[in-house]
């Protein structure tokens, strides 16, 4: 069932979306019912990883001693030289 929603957004954002959504052959109304649907669907257990992310998961491996706070405060004395 559908139901009326008033929202206030910024004039430019409205226009954006409108030209979007025209450029896509849809409505502006079915464009946020998608991102409404999309984002309030699942539940998240941490942030949304990205296609490109998940493709390079795996490519190196790391030792199991590998402690990154340690590489990273030996990358910063160096970059500022500091012993």
């Amino acid at each position: 069932m559908d139901a009326k929603l008033t929202l206030s957004l910024n004039s430019d954002i409205i226009e954006r979306a409108k030209k979007y959504a025209k450029k896509k052959n849809i409505s502006l109304s079915s464009l946020i019912e998608s991102y409404l649907d999309k984002v309030s669907s699942k539940e998240r257990e941490g942030p949304e990883i990205s296609p490109l992310v998940k493709s390079l998961s795996g490519i190196i491996s790391l030792p199991k001693n590998h402690d990154p706070k340690k590489d990273y405060g030996n990358f910063l004395a160096k970059k500022y030289k500091v012993r």
